[in-house]
């Protein structure tokens, strides 16, 4: 089946759409990515200071 050029200028879809789940996951990630950099920092931090409590 062949479309029309009118016809082929009707078509949507197809694109990436953002909605809330994908806004919600990107979040998470940046969250879970600053939360490991805190964490390594602690610890390079108590490995200098020798302080392990």
């Amino acid at each position: 089946m062949k479309l029309k050029e009118q016809e082929l200028y009707s078509i949507n879809g197809g694109g990436i759409t953002i909605n809330a789940t994908l806004i919600n996951a990107f979040a998470r990630a940046i969250s879970t990515v600053l939360d490991l950099g805190r964490t390594v920092g602690s610890a390079i931090r108590r490995l200098y200071s020798k302080n392990y409590c």
